[in-house]
């Protein structure tokens, strides 16, 4: 498959520093149907939900990993967010990082949701409780962007 080519011109300088990513759809081959576990240090079960790409406010491309963790539903939920606030960077780390290649066109940002059930992208559901964080890709590291 043939990776996508965006085409917006030169950046500024100031952008360049940024982490280039490939932004072929298989970034994550079958992610809604494998369902794997994935293991993170809070111990709740996290699964992926999708993976998508577009771009960022701020230029470049953004990657949003989206992932399911039913255990901070406000109601019966066991997961506040102090604790999960930590899985959030791991899966930033750990997760997410691996997955991006470095050739393609410039990362700008990588946010990681968690969510107590399937909300689809851009929609409300007041029911729902979601987590998510903003990371800049720095030198191999997720870099917190508070929203």
């Amino acid at each position: 498959m043939p990776e996508p080519v965006l085409s917006r011109g030169p950046r500024p300088p100031a952008r360049r520093a940024g982490r280039r990513v490939a932004l072929a759809l298989a970034l994550v081959p079958g992610a809604l149907a494998a369902q794997e576990v994935i293991e993170v240090p809070s111990g709740q079960p996290v699964t992926l939900y999708e993976t998508i790409t577009g771009e960022a406010e701020t230029g470049g491309v953004a990657v949003r990993f989206r992932f399911l963790a039913p255990q901070i539903a406000r109601d019966g939920g066991t997961m506040p967010f102090e604790l999960a606030a930590g899985d959030i960077e791991f899966l930033c780390e750990s997760y997410a990082l691996p997955r991006l290649s470095d050739t393609g066109p410039e990362l700008a940002q990588i946010v990681i949701t968690l969510m107590d059930r399937p909300v689809p992208f851009g929609q409300a559901d007041p029911e729902a409780t979601q987590f998510f964080e903003a990371f800049r890709p720095e030198d191999g590291r997720c870099v917190w962007e508070g929203f």
